[in-house]
């Protein structure tokens, strides 16, 4: 999503810190470019304003202008008021009650119901027995589309008898303290606008609830409006933070960077994907690192933990050590990277990546996943055990064997060679002697 911002916001940058000396019109013209380049990005603009000029203050600045390296303080001054700008720091779901409630609220088509089986996948995993309930009884499919991702995420779903969402919570309640399950995730009514009787009712509900937090889910593509819904459902209903989703998107991103400025409250969580599993919390330093193209190996390697197991994790990195890796290890860390989510966003991660793909183009699609895959699988167990064995006939068999051609077979072993190489490196250095697990992504052209 923050592709363009990112590539202005580095050019801008590199040509400050091209220079051995600053002067206040360098600083001022840096700042006019990064004004220009938030308010292209559908950042607000009185947080734009608010945000340059902190910037300017910092930037011209005894310890920056006398400083051997100014270019580098002032992506430092950029990066912190970014961090600062997001929110500083991650905000930790309050779940302290003896029952605690969240209620997901938004406008209808946000995808409020599929990021409430999200979050209850996320809390599972981290050991809570989650209860997802079904309020929103005004649209027609919507306690049919709860019970299908409840499903999906095997989380139970309650629906109730009752007519009015207030009796449904309220039963709800009382059936997960009879089982044992925590917390409700309430998954409420929304509308295609905003109007008074949807904030009555919302606010209702949370009063005869108490929860323990009221999360906004705010689709991140809807630019500028999004601050404007923000803002009223925190007046109409109170909220305690926001949930932004398709931040994997490719639109200007403008409502990460102004939600918190305009509402005060936290982005707690951002939706980057459409499988269960892409529900990340948010971190403002790491975003502020990603929007400037630095990468955030923090959450991508969190993510790879998630999905490699521990033995999995110390079977590869033996094999690495013993110059064993060959194309069965391959094709199951392509396998990996599919469960790990949008390719897009494990990309944007990666320190330098951002500044590579201005120049070369990176293809990412799904498929090429799924190909490469079923390449391997053409191949006999002898050849994927050792790859050099593959010679021009072999690799004509294996593409017809595969739907495939002869030069993207080739590929494929271009891949596993640059990936092994790769891996073998990390192997090599990493000081605590254990690999940084998933860290395997292959150069998809």
């Amino acid at each position: 999503m923050f592709d363009a911002l990112t590539a202005k916001l580095q050019t801008i940058l590199r040509s400050l810190r091209g220079k051995g000396r600053l002067s206040e019109q360098d600083v001022a013209a840096a700042s006019r470019e990064i004004r220009l380049a938030l308010l292209e990005a559908d950042v607000n603009s009185r947080v734009v304003r608010d945000l340059v000029t902190r910037i300017t203050e910092k930037a011209v600045g005894r310890e920056v202008m006398e400083s051997l390296t100014p270019g580098q303080q002032v992506v430092r001054i950029v990066h912190d008021e970014l961090t600062a700008l997001l929110g500083g720091e991650a905000s930790d779901l309050n779940l302290s009650a003896e029952t605690p409630i969240v209620l997901m609220v938004g406008l209808q088509g946000g995808g409020k119901t599929t990021t409430a089986a999200k979050l209850a996948l996320r809390l599972k995993r981290a050991g809570k027995r989650p209860l997802l309930v079904a309020t929103d009884l005004r649209r027609a499919a919507a306690v049919a589309q709860l019970r299908v991702v409840g499903e999906q995420v095997g989380v139970p779903v309650f629906e109730g008898s009752e007519r009015d969402a207030i009796g449904i919570a309220r039963s709800a309640t009382e059936q997960a303290r009879h089982s044992g399950l925590s917390p409700l995730i309430v998954d409420t009514a929304g509308r295609m606008h905003i109007d008074q009787e949807l904030m009555a009712e919302l606010a209702a509900l949370k009063q005869a609830t108490s929860p323990s937090e009221v999360l906004l889910v705010l689709d991140a593509m809807t630019g500028q409006d999004a601050v404007n819904v923000a803002r009223e459902f925190d007046e109409g209903v109170g909220l305690t933070g926001v949930i932004l989703t398709k931040l994997d998107g490719d639109t200007r991103g403008g409502a990460a960077l102004s939600v918190r400025a305009v509402t005060g409250r936290p982005i707690k969580f951002a939706g980057v994907g459409e499988k269960p599993e892409a529900l990340e919390v948010f971190h403002p330093e790491r975003m502020a690192s990603r929007i400037l193209g630095m990468g955030d190996v923090l959450t991508l390697v969190e993510q790879a933990e998630e999905a490699l197991e521990e033995r999995e994790a110390e079977e590869l990195e033996r094999r690495l050590r013993e110059k064993r890796f060959d194309l069965n290890d391959f094709m199951r860390e392509l396998q990996r990277l599919g469960r790990m989510g949008s390719l897009e966003n494990l990309l944007s991660m990666i320190p330098g990546v951002q500044a590579l793909r201005q120049r070369v183009p990176v293809e990412v699609e799904p498929r090429r996943l799924r190909q490469m895959t079923a390449i391997i699988q053409s191949m006999t167990p002898e050849e994927r055990e050792e790859p050099d064995i593959i010679d021009g006939s072999r690799r004509r068999r294996i593409a017809r064997g595969s739907g495939t051609t002869r030069q993207e077979v080739n590929l494929v072993l271009k891949h596993f060679r640059q990936m092994r190489e790769m891996l073998g490196q990390f192997a090599d250095v990493e000081r605590s002697g254990r690999l940084p697990r998933g860290l395997g992504l292959p150069r998809l052209r």
